[in-house]
């Protein structure tokens, strides 16, 4: 390879690594801005979590059988989604808790446009509080910060919005 070859892919790979952070850090900027939902979505919602068996109850975040950890967190969603016929895996949900938050249940978004307008994003898929509300899954906490009840919701409002939270790839 030339010396202008690889000044030229040195070039390349540094933009596209440039890329991809400014892409990532504006992800969680337009997620949580995408993250709301309409009446007609929150009546959808609570008609299909009506309808469907309830999940034995647990606190979210010790259940019974699942770590403390983030493994157990999503083990405890996915039990949850499979009963509530909530589509989506370990992968798909650990790839976009990890984009988000970086595994970190406390997380919030103090700087967007939500934010400001007082609804910061929270928890390990950066949710705010009202689609929490109207994604909420029963048998889980009422609680925005509680790791298994935000990766439930999240997972049902992309299971509504996208079909799935695997096929989320991005900010949603």
């Amino acid at each position: 390879m030339t010396t202008h070859t690889q000044s030229r892919t040195s070039r390349i790979a540094r933009i596209r690594s440039l890329s991809v952070a400014g892409i990532a850090s504006l992800g969680a900027a337009a997620a949580a801005l995408t993250l709301t939902s309409t009446s007609a979505q929150a009546a959808e919602v609570k008609s299909v979590g009506a309808s469907v068996a309830k999940v034995s109850a647990a606190d979210g975040k010790s259940g019974q059988g699942y770590g403390n950890n983030l493994d157990g967190w999503i083990k405890q969603s996915l039990a949850i989604m499979k009963a509530k016929g909530i589509p989506g895996s370990y992968e798909g949900l650990h790839r976009n808790i990890m984009r988000e938050s970086g595994g970190n249940p406390n997380a919030q978004n103090n700087w967007d446009v939500n934010a400001r307008n007082g609804v910061p994003s929270k928890g390990l898929l950066q949710v705010i509080q009202p689609t929490f509300s109207a994604y909420h899954v029963d048998g889980t906490a009422h609680d925005l910060t509680n790791p298994v009840a935000n990766i439930t919701a999240a997972a049902n409002y992309a299971a509504h919005r996208y079909g799935s939270i695997d096929n989320v790839n991005s900010a949603y």
